[in-house]
């Protein structure tokens, strides 16, 4: 029975789990978006969600705690000196995993797993603009002279090109 067993395994043993998952969390730090199978993508964000909190204190002891699971210092530079200074007013909730189609040669779910600051087709606030057309009913009498109106204005014009010709 699986009671309380909550961590997938991946299908492997804990040291070959340990070096995937820093693997992926390194390249996720330094591409900001990576693209891997759903069932990797979610057990990476439960990994690296508790590495981008540790980093938002910058202290010596969080630098070592983080570099504990990196083994390398360009990823862990790379989160206290960019990502720290975008993420440090979220409460949490800095990874988006988000479906894509099923890979083509073994059907496997794919995702695509990013840090949700470095996105900017969602952090931009786009303007929108409401064009609006205003438009009045047309009467009887008013179809008659907006047709009256039409013609002095295309006389007009006419009368504009031959002055400047």
């Amino acid at each position: 029975m699986r009671h309380r067993n909550k961590i997938n395994r991946l299908g492997r043993p804990a040291g070959h789990r340990k070096a995937l998952l820093m693997n992926l969390a390194k390249s996720l730090i330094m591409h900001k978006r990576i693209v891997t199978t759903l069932a990797k993508g979610k057990v990476l964000r439960t990994f690296i969600e508790p590495i981008l909190t540790r980093a938002k204190q910058d202290t010596t002891h969080s630098r070592r705690m983080v570099f504990s699971h990196f083994q390398d210092k360009e990823p862990v530079k790379e989160l206290f000196n960019q990502i720290a200074e975008k993420i440090e007013q979220r409460p949490g909730g800095y990874t988006r995993v988000i479906k894509l189609p099923n890979r083509a040669g073994d059907n496997a779910a794919m995702c695509m797993i990013e840090l949700v600051d470095y996105n900017d087709i969602y952090t931009k606030e786009a303007k929108v603009v409401k064009i609006t057309r205003r438009r009045r009913k047309k009467s009887a009498s008013a179809s008659s002279t907006e047709e009256a109106g039409t013609e002095s204005v295309a006389e007009t014009v006419s009368e504009v090109v031959a002055d400047q010709e």
